[in-house]
């Protein structure tokens, strides 16, 4: 029997959604080890914020106040989080930027451990074993951690986000533990978030992506289309690389990984990489001048034709019907 601890990450406050998969994932995991699951909220507002989360079941809600920085340094947030996880069997954490660079500190100074991307949870009679994509996602590997704590990071696209139970689970204080040795020499100087209008591209349920072919037509090609549809944008990252689109916008292996209900994949060839990204989403509608592209193997709606009339002829057709 094993209890999971999920560390949630905040942003301006506020638990993001993300967090609600490695939600998910806890519930799949304590189930396996006969156990239960708690929360872990840390940082500038955590007492607010862990209020938000109440009620998704866990055992309990654990608040740590950071006030040692003004914004997230891991140095002053892992010794808190292994002090906390010596009590559990699993800590996880979505596989953000903020998960990846935090889980791992915290397994290193608990002689933990560590699987990064996990995509399943494999029950082994009282065990657990995780699944993760291997070989840019063409194949799935099951992970068997040895040490007594193990430590994870969740792919927000492969567990949905978890919804409220309706009980309401206690909230506790925990003091802040002193920051690692050297992190004096670690100074926080901002976070500049992107704002924007549009869905997060993680949390999006539809997304309207184009690759390097749109060259500097990228925002005026694409843009009206995601507005209308209350998409988020997204490109390959020879787009971004080429400067036609925002870095923040990359999807695949070395962007970010989504799974939302409908995918638009306009002038992308389907290259391994950007594939390994996205053929998780629900629905695939590729448009591509070059019948053998490889995005025609995963798509569920495939049309070979030049992008720059369809996009704007799509675009006025969903605009009649919705008015009509």
């Amino acid at each position: 029997m094993g209890n999971v601890l999920v560390v949630a990450e905040l942003s301006e406050g506020k638990v993001r959604k993300g967090s609600l998969s490695a939600i998910t994932f806890a519930r799949s995991a304590a189930k396996a080890l006969g156990g239960s699951f708690d929360i872990l909220v840390i940082g500038q507002g955590a007492a607010g914020a862990a209020a938000t989360v109440t009620g998704f079941g866990a055992g309990k809600v654990l608040a740590s106040e950071i006030t040692s920085v003004a914004g997230y340094v891991c140095e002053h947030y892992a010794p808190t989080v292994a002090e906390v996880a010596k009590g559990y069997a699993v800590v996880a954490a979505t596989a953000t930027s903020y998960g990846k660079d935090l889980i791992p500190r915290v397994a290193a100074k608990l002689d933990a451990g560590y699987a990064a991307d996990i995509s399943g949870v494999v029950d082994e009679g009282g065990k657990v074993a995780y699944r993760r994509p291997i070989y840019a996602g063409n194949a799935l590997g099951i992970c068997r951690i040895p040490t007594a704590i193990q430590t994870v990071t969740v792919r927000q696209s492969e567990f949905s986000a978890a919804e409220p139970t309706g009980s309401a689970s206690p909230v506790e204080t925990i003091a802040a533990q002193p920051p690692s040795a050297g992190a004096d020499r670690i100074e926080f100087l901002s976070y500049d978030q992107v704002k924007s209008e549009r869905p997060e591209l993680t949390d999006a349920r539809v997304i309207v992506a184009g690759g390097r072919a749109l060259k500097e037509k990228f925002d005026t090609t694409l843009a009206p289309l995601a507005d209308l549809m209350g998409a988020a944008l997204g490109a390959t990252r020879a787009a971004c690389d080429a400067g036609f689109a925002p870095a923040d916008l990359q999807v695949g292996q070395t962007g970010k990984i989504v799974a939302p209900d409908l995918y638009f994949a306009f002038g992308i060839s389907g290259a391994i990489q950007h594939l390994a990204g996205m053929k998780g989403s629900r629905v695939i509608v590729a448009v591509n001048k070059d019948p053998e592209a490889p995005i025609f193997q995963v798509a569920d709606y495939g049309l070979v034709a030049d992008l720059f009339p369809v996009v704007p002829e799509l675009t006025e057709r969903i605009k009649a019907a919705k008015a009509g």
